[in-house]
């Protein structure tokens, strides 16, 4: 069986081979075989828009550990004044029933501490200030 399709302006003849103990006929909704079908012109979703930014809070990076996500804030595990190496445990967030840990990502010493226990926190936003 041949169908002849139509699809962006170009023609297209199609063999379509009916499988043993199938019926023959096409289904009441499908087109007849000798009928063309014009196709539309696809249009993509618009992208999704950009992550919001950091919270503008004119702290720089390099002495800052910030919420890499939102979520509520279970544990605080350090104090000011405490020296830190890479990779401390510096606080455990919860987010969708999940914990994270947020380690040191720098060695240094605690200057502030910008959040506390049961604190909803948005991502980016800074926790602990080092020295």
């Amino acid at each position: 069986m041949q169908l002849s399709l139509t699809i962006d302006g170009k023609k297209y003849v199609v063999d379509v081979d009916v499988v043993e103990g199938e019926e023959a006929r096409m289904p009441a909704s499908f087109p007849e075989p000798t009928s063309t079908i014009q196709s539309r012109p696809v249009i993509p979703s618009p992208p999704h828009p950009p992550a919001a930014p950091p919270v503008a809070d004119g702290l720089a990076d390099d002495k800052v550990c910030r919420s890499p996500i939102a979520g509520v804030v279970q544990r605080v595990n350090v104090q000011v004044g405490q020296k830190l190496q890479v990779d401390d445990l510096l606080v455990v967030l919860e987010a969708m029933k999940m914990e994270t840990n947020i380690t040191a990502h720098t060695a240094g010493t605690v200057k502030k501490i910008m959040t506390s226990s049961g604190e909803a926190v948005k991502s980016g936003q800074a926790l602990i200030e080092y020295e």
